[in-house]
């Protein structure tokens, strides 16, 4: 019972490991949206009182990029509240002169506030219209760009770049003053919330048009992060962008990362629980297979005199060793079908880690049974070939 048990738990744990292996391969292919490559993020905090209106948070964007913008081996740079794969913040929105059928809102989708330049940085292109630009600013009449996401769902036979959103007011104090926008362009889907999930409806503000109330909001929960895209290695440029941002800003920067590191850093949830699983379901394999080694061995030694029997009354080699390994994978095979059924069941349990391959995925619960069937085998084989070489006269005179 503790050799099957030893087994059907390995069994279970190597299947969870399988899965997990499955889906970090996954995420490792998955497409984001964007160009992650020679980006560098960095974060900076505006706190202060002379931070709470937009105008003097599009000040020092424009102030920031220009000087950014200017080193050489700089493409593009850009100011954003929310850096891809990091999350952002949700609002509902209202289409204007789109009747309201179910509650005060038509929708909602994520908010994020740019600077021009943002989706240059990340090389996310334009499907229609046009992207945000420096004459979109406190000045200029009120515009948002959507993704193909938003633009699919609550535009699906319509035009979006003919309507303009309200978005989030009567939601919360801070957006008593947000007027209508026009959506001015869509862009092509990113993933932002994380590889495992599908780009969902967004909207993006120009940081110079967002109501200051809002951005006094923004400026005490989330640091503004600068995104620069670079000719090559973005880390050789972070001294050089540190130096300009402490010269047009006075603030210093924290956080710097390369935007490779920050989609690596989105799944090491998923690489923990598949390391953790595979130690586990690696060390559960070795312990079924010492396991399975000792009962047998065990058994041929309390059998020495049995087999020397057999062996002297003409018993050949060939039938000593199948009924040394039939006995052995006897066993192994009643853990083997054991852990199979509760890892039918238990599989369940992973679906929230998993991306890309279903809890009962055929290939794990055919290539692990085969694998532990191969390690038992090996362990079985051991003591049953040391068996068929046990010499009969001496095996008579064992105690």
């Amino acid at each position: 019972m503790l050799v099957v048990s030893e087994i059907a738990l390995a069994l279970v744990l190597v299947i969870g490991a399988a899965l997990l292996i499955r889906t970090s391969l996954a995420l490792g292919a998955v497409k984001p949206g964007f160009d992650a490559h020679n980006v560098l993020t960095m974060r900076m905090s505006l706190a202060g009182r002379q931070f709470l209106n937009s105008a003097a948070i599009d000040q020092v964007v424009r102030d920031g990029t220009r000087r950014i913008r200017a080193l050489p081996g700089v493409l593009s740079a850009s100011a954003t509240c929310c850096i891809p794969l990091e999350g952002g913040y949700g609002l509902p929105f209202r289409v204007m002169g789109r009747p309201l059928e179910d509650g005060p809102f038509h929708g909602g989708g994520g908010w994020q506030t740019i600077s021009p330049d943002f989706f240059e940085v990340f090389k996310v292109p334009v499907v229609r219209g046009r992207s945000i630009t420096e004459l979109d600013n406190a000045a200029g009449p009120p515009v948002v760009v959507i993704n193909e996401a938003m633009a699919k769902r609550f535009w699906p036979k319509s035009d979006p770049l003919q309507d303009r959103i309200l978005i989030g007011k009567g939601v919360m104090a801070e957006l008593a003053t947000e007027v209508p926008r026009q959506i001015i362009g869509i862009v092509s889907d990113f993933r932002d919330g994380g590889l495992n999930q599908d780009p969902q409806p967004t909207m993006f503000i120009p940081n110079a048009q967002v109501p200051d109330a809002l951005n006094a909001l923004n400026v005490r929960l989330t640091p503004l992060a600068w995104v620069v895209r670079a000719q090559g290695d973005p880390m050789q440029l972070s001294p050089a962008v540190q130096e300009q941002l402490r010269q047009a800003t006075g603030l210093p920067v924290s956080d710097i990362r390369t935007m490779d590191e920050v989609v690596s850093r989105s799944t090491s949830r998923e690489r923990f629980n598949m390391l953790l699983m595979t130690v586990f379901g690696a060390a559960a394999l070795l312990l079924a297979a010492i396991g399975v080694y000792g009962l047998v061995t065990y058994t041929v030694q309390q059998r020495t005199q049995e087999i020397g029997i057999r062996m002297a009354l003409g018993a050949q080699t060939n039938g000593i060793l199948k009924m040394v390994v039939s006995q052995g994978m006897i066993i192994s095979a009643i853990g083997i079908v054991s852990g199979a059924v509760g890892a039918f069941f238990l599989a369940k349990i992973l679906e929230s880690f998993l991306f890309g391959v279903k809890p009962r995925d055929p290939v794990a619960f055919v290539a692990v049974p085969l694998v532990l069937i191969a390690v038992a085998l090996i362990a079985v084989m051991v003591p049953a070939i040391r068996a068929t070489r046990i010499d009969p006269v001496t095996a008579l005179r064992y105690e």
